[in-house]
Order: C-alpha cells, then structure tokens, then sequence
C-alpha cells in the first residue's frame, strides 16, 4: 500500500514497547476531550478511537473503554462527513 495518499501517520507505542502505525483519520473535541479516530496500516476497514490527554507539552492516546464514549465520537464524526464531504 502506497502512504502517499494519505496525509497524517503516526506511530503509537503500547505498554509493552511494540510499535504500530496508524492513519488519522480525524481528531475531534467533544466535551472537553479530544479524541483521535485511527486507522491500523494494516486494517484501513476497522477504526480504533482513543482520546487525545495533553502533559507536559506531550501529547498520549488514552484508549477508551466505555462502548457509550465510543459510539459517541464515531457517530460525531460520521455526522461531520456527511455534512461536508470529501471532494
């Protein structure tokens, strides 16, 4: 798969040191949050949502384990592409 097309990569490391790339497929403020819709390299298909915590100038993805706090922020973001599609 060519990275050309697609504009912002990260790389997140988890708690054991494994690293895995990732798509932003969009970061969204909700309810004082920030929460960042993320697509594995590997699995364009399926969509990982983690919020965005600010310290000390650094920025962490938290994962989110509330099924209600996920729904929440993909049916904002599904709301948001369907009032301004991508040309």
């Amino acid at each position: 798969m060519s990275h050309d097309y697609i504009r912002d990569w990260i790389t997140v490391e988890d708690d054991d040191g494994n690293k895995k790339q990732f798509v932003v497929e969009a970061l969204l403020a909700m309810e004082e949050n920030t929460y960042a819709l993320l697509r594995s390299e590997h699995e364009l298909d399926h969509a990982i949502v983690m919020q965005v915590e600010n310290e000390d100038d650094e920025q962490y993805l938290i994962g989110i384990n509330d099924p209600l706090k996920k729904t929440m922020v993909l049916d904002a973001y599904e709301i948001a592409v369907e009032a301004n599609p991508a040309d």
